[in-house]
């Protein structure tokens, strides 16, 4: 197939390109801006367009496909032209789809933990050397791309993302792969520019449920009053399994797995990952791998990219950075970090800058989420709320939110950089939470230099 990309740089249809590029493909895109790690690897692969930009030239008859990512607008020239010769048009999940109709699909939802559990089951399945094809949100150690297609698996596993899927298809990406395996993790509401209510946003959960294969089957965390309701109430003929948290405990500074095998030591840690690893657990042995074989996998799991990432260890110094965003992943890094390093200060860094995060209507869910923290240091940048058209949020209102007078609020890069560089981490753990990048703060080397 002769396949062209609409916002080619993005962190999956990049991946998504070079999937197709290794299976055959012929493959060309465009983008406006590339970023790393995105230019590297599209380079490498020899699919990196040649100039920034939007080509409609390069739109003909002769493609079979467009594939159009959700950084792309509707009045994109290249899609406008697309649209205009009829050339068929996919969003990636819809392409994805569209790839795996004959294998078994395992998605895997929530609004928390899906990229930790899928990187768990593929995790699990290289360690086996069970070849499945992939389409996960971080990067994974023994795993060369994001996402991998091949004609000769059987079991495709998903990162089912709750978000839009195109400019022109405002369907949220999990409704379209028809799940013959799935699992939700939990809810908690997000993305609130496209979802405005709570109950828009469950409602969303409700569909996905709907549309798992008749059949099919549904791990789901138990512990999630609202998923639970949600599963219990649904007609859908699948058969429902429920899943908890394991027994564990914390010894020196490592979490102990309480199997049927024997206790055994993990390279994660935090309740949350633990609740991870039984949902996680429930889908491999769907997918024919036993509970042994299971244990035997996941006690080298070290986790996902970014996901309580440790960057440094320097004496009684630790650093860890984490894609921790929104509210409930924030309280639940922060407690997980709590509970490993009991006897230490924990410094907690949090960066708002989602739209969400940065929202005045959506800001108060944060309430009380830094309370495990010894220390806590809120950043935003003043220009990013100017950028999303938000209305400024002053320093009374994020003190009143996560309700600490203590709280230190800071707006400037340098001026993030000037505090931690001039406070003492003696004995402490500092966590580093952010989906972005604190005003192009270079985190390895500031680290090194505290």
């Amino acid at each position: 197939m002769n396949i062209h990309f609409i916002a080619i740089g993005g962190s999956a249809m990049h991946a998504l390109a070079i999937a197709l590029h290794k299976k055959g493909f012929k493959v060309a895109g465009s983008d406006d801006a590339i970023f790393e790690p995105s230019k590297s690897a599209l380079e490498k692969s020899g699919i990196l367009p040649s100039n920034p930009g939007w080509f409609p030239e390069k739109i003909t008859r002769d493609l079979d496909a467009v594939i159009l990512g959700m950084h792309a607008k509707k009045d994109n020239p290249e899609l406008l032209k697309a649209q205009e010769l009829g050339i068929k048009i996919y969003s990636y999940p819809e392409f994805i789809f569209e790839q795996c109709k004959t294998k078994t699909r395992v998605v895997v939802g929530g609004s928390h933990g899906k990229t930790t559990i899928t990187s768990m089951i593929l995790h699990v399945m290289h360690y086996h050397d069970r070849q499945v094809d992939y389409m996960v949100g971080a990067q994974l150690e023994g795993l060369e791309n994001t996402i991998q297609l091949n004609d000769d698996n059987d079991f495709i596993v998903i990162e089912g993302d709750e978000y839009l899927s195109s400019a022109i298809d405002l369907r949220p990406k999990f409704h379209l792969y028809e799940p013959n395996i799935a699992l939700l993790s939990g809810i908690a509401w997000d993305h609130i520019n496209v979802f405005p209510t709570y109950e828009d946003y469950i409602e969303q959960f409700r569909i996905f449920v709907s549309k798992i294969v008749n059949g099919g089957i549904l791990v789901y965390n138990e512990e999630e009053p609202e998923l639970k309701k949600i599963v219990e109430n649904s007609t859908n003929p699948i058969r429902k399994h429920p899943y908890h948290t394991p027994e564990y405990y914390i010894e020196d500074g490592e979490t102990i797995l309480v199997t049927p095998e024997g206790d055994m030591p993990l390279e994660i840690f935090g309740k949350h990952n633990l609740s991870n690893l039984a949902g996680a657990k429930w889908v491999c042995q769907h997918m024919g791998v036993d509970e042994e074989d299971f244990y035997e996998a996941i006690a080298s799991f070290k986790g996902a990219s970014k996901r309580l990432q440790k960057i440094k260890e320097s004496g009684d110094f630790i650093v860890f950075k984490d894609f921790a965003h929104s509210p409930s992943k924030v309280n639940a890094s922060l407690k997980a970090v709590k509970e490993q390093f009991q006897g230490k200060k924990i410094i907690a860094c949090l960066e708002l800058h989602t739209f969400s995060s940065l929202n005045q209507d959506f800001i108060t869910e944060y309430k009380n989420s830094l309370d495990a923290a010894d220390e806590a240091i809120v950043f935003y940048s003043l220009e990013a709320v100017t950028h999303k058209n938000l209305k400024p949020i002053s320093s009374a209102i994020i003190t009143s939110v996560f309700g600490r007078d203590d709280l230190r609020i800071i707006t400037e890069t340098a001026d993030l950089e000037n505090y931690l560089k001039t406070s003492n981490f003696d004995n402490s753990v500092l966590l580093f939470m952010s989906s972005g990048n604190y005003g192009g703060i270079d985190l390895e080397r500031l680290v090194n230099e505290l």
